[in-house]
């Protein structure tokens, strides 16, 4: 049977895990200390001593692709090429010697039934978990690094059911202690397929919880698989070993390895209670909304038991390695699955979700003489049919044929290839009313707001500006313009309307609204956005004050910030500041704006409105308290000083 432990012992061994027996605090430290570590490249580290907890806990595993690899290093390559084979399977006739392997990873892929295992060999209770808090406004306590396994009432069974990682909130709120847990989960998620089904069946979401267990299942609960594809299939193969299931009659089946567990079920006819708001990947507060409730029936530990976290917040945390190791073990499934499309990039320093870069081919009507994206919008509509990726606000996609050498991950030369070729009269495509993440509140509501495809192709119609020009003309109310990258400029502009001069960023190194005020922005989410005007006057006068001999039309692409300095100071603040704040549809202007049958377009350049509104989630800052605590740590010495 496997142990968490005993990868904790190898990893040490190795010198990729570092012990740590001063006592802390789950409430705010563990998670500070785990945050610098991870930003350190640093190892994973083991909390031996947990304040008011018998449990240890563990947390940067994934930390880095290389220690990532490292977990897997027995199995990694047996799998790639197991992908491998589902892509091409008559790879496996030519070359028989490089897929020997393939049916014992096949045969591992299949779950296996025991009647025991180390997970039921000890119970307890929610509230002797460790209460693991992140961020200062954090709710109460929640689960990070958690395994929901559902199955569907219609079709239950193995074969039909959903590993995935889902929000769980412990404790806080109006929740029932040690009795109901929070359970919060995002749109287009295969739990919701299976909530759907017990609703309309009439019957219970019967739901198992696994914190711990192999590295394996929690990869496989984040993986990106296609509906109807077992994780547990995929978390067998990497694990290189039949993933132990404990079946029990009336019961959904518990992972024997796993180091804790949760029993319990959702009554989809109960009342959903408030749940969060919690700290979140895009770098900003999820706030509080209604969500169904866990009831908790019984709840287990192995002995010896180590709980794992991570933390989330803006990009990159450790999920980074997450997306990283996905990629390389799917991303050559991607043209066998979109037709015609080379690559897909989900860009991690934008909070994954928001923005899209893509790769796809130019296939159509080649004598049809100037070339303008055609196939490109096709598999743009593909793309964003497809799962997570449908979450996804701004896609911008380019011909693979216009630069055979142009790599998605490299995003500079990314946007240089498509600001040089764009056509803003032309290449723009709204999707407005539509979904988008849940934890993204740009939109116009919980789940709500919109997309924009941008598609390039041909030859380069403009030289892009490497430096700003000496004399610029700015209508009142902007300033300061920083140029980001060639071809794109940032701009100053007045706070947001409603917003006023109290509420910073995180750029600033405040704190931003006041504790107070946080906990309320949920009630007031809604009349906030209707109280926001459709169109922005001083965006309508910026937009309108551009005459032919203004320098700032050679600049394809402006956008409107808050702080000019602070997004220009990096790439990855860019790409956080444009495309976490904007929603397309309601903050993307142009000069000399047009619309002809229902196609907007801009014949100047592109406008961005990329400040902080009014109903925008606060963005998350660390508790100052909290961060002397740790500096007092590292000022000590000790085995974390040299990454703290």
């Amino acid at each position: 049977m496997f142990a968490l432990r005993r990868l904790i012992d190898d990893l040490e061994a190795s010198g990729r895990l570092v012990r740590l027996e001063e006592e802390i605090d789950a409430n705010l430290e563990a998670a500070e200390i785990h945050r610098r570590v991870c930003a350190s490249g640093g190892p994973a580290v083991l909390y031996a001593d947990v304040k008011g907890c018998r449990f240890p806990m563990v947390s940067n595993l994934f930390g880095t692709l290389e220690r990532a690899r490292y977990l897997f290093r027995h199995t990694y390559e047996n799998v790639r090429r197991a992908i491998e084979l589902k892509i091409d399977p008559g790879r496996g006739l030519r070359e028989p010697l490089r897929y020997a392997a393939a049916p014992l990873t096949a045969w591992r892929m299949q779950p296996r039934s025991v009647r025991r295992g180390p997970i039921l060999e000890n119970e307890t209770t929610i509230s002797q978990f460790p209460q693991l808090k992140c961020w200062p406004n954090d709710a109460g306590a929640f689960v990070t690094l958690p395994q929901c396994y559902t199955e569907d009432v219609s079709q239950p069974g193995v074969a039909h059911s959903n590993l995935g990682m889902y929000r769980l909130q412990l404790s806080g709120g109006s929740y029932v202690p040690d009795r109901e847990v929070g359970l919060h989960y995002q749109i287009h998620r295969g739990i919701g397929v299976h909530h759907t089904a017990a609703a309309r069946a009439g019957k219970p979401l019967r739901v198992n919880v696994f914190v711990g267990g192999h590295p394996a299942m929690t990869l496989a609960a984040v993986m990106p698989l296609p509906e109807g594809m077992s994780e547990l299939s995929f978390a067998g193969a990497l694990a290189g070993e039949r993933i132990p299931l404990i079946h029990r009659a009336s019961e959904l089946p518990i992972y024997a390895d796993a180091d804790f567990c949760i029993v319990g079920h959702v009554d989809p006819q109960a009342p959903l209670k408030q749940e969060g708001p919690f700290g979140d990947h895009l770098g900003y507060y999820s706030l509080a909304h209604d969500f169904p409730v866990l009831q908790v029936e019984r709840v287990y530990h192995r002995s010896g038991a180590i709980w794992p976290f991570t933390v989330v917040g803006r990009p990159p945390q450790e999920d980074t390695s997450f997306g990283q190791l996905i990629h390389e073990l799917t991303g050559d499934v991607i043209p066998t699955v979109l037709s015609g499309v080379k690559a897909v990039h989900a860009v991690d320093a934008a909070g994954v979700h928001p923005l899209l870069l893509a790769i796809g081919s130019e296939r159509y009507t080649p004598f049809s003489g100037t070339p303008r994206p055609q196939e490109l919008l096709t598999q743009a509509c593909a793309i964003l049919g497809q799962g997570q990726l449908s979450l996804a606000k701004f896609l911008f996609i380019v011909n693979r044929f216009d630069d055979e050498q142009l790599d998605v991950h490299d995003i500079p030369a990314f946007l240089r290839h498509l600001l040089a070729r764009v056509d803003w009269r032309r290449d723009l495509h709204f999707h407005t009313k539509t979904t988008i993440d849940t934890l993204d509140y740009s939109g116009d509501a919980l789940n709500m707001g919109s997309k924009v495809v941008i598609a390039a192709a041909g030859p380069p119609i403009r030289q892009l500006l490497t430096e700003l020009p000496a004399e610029l003309m700015l209508p009142d109310g902007f300033k300061n313009p920083r140029l980001v990258l060639p071809g794109i400029v940032a701009l100053e502009g007045p706070p947001a309307s409603g917003q006023g001069s109290g509420i910073r960023s995180q750029e600033s190194g405040e704190r931003g609204q006041g504790t107070g005020d946080r906990g309320q922005e949920a009630g007031n989410l809604k009349s906030k956005i209707q109280n926001l005007k459709s169109e922005s006057p001083e965006f309508i006068r910026l937009c309108d004050g551009f005459p032919p001999e203004n320098p700032l039309r050679r600049f394809p692409l402006l956008v409107i910030v808050d702080d000019s300095n602070f997004a220009s100071w990096s790439l990855a603040n860019f790409l956080w500041v444009t495309f976490t704040r904007a929603n397309p549809a309601a903050d993307i202007y142009g000069v000399d704006a047009f619309i002809e049958q229902k196609h907007w377009g801009c014949s100047g350049p592109l406008v961005i409105d990329a400040r902080l509104k009014p109903h925008h989630a606060p963005p998350l800052v660390p508790e100052a308290e909290i961060n002397k605590r740790i500096d007092a740590m590292a000022s000590r010495g000790g085995p974390l000083a040299r990454w703290l």
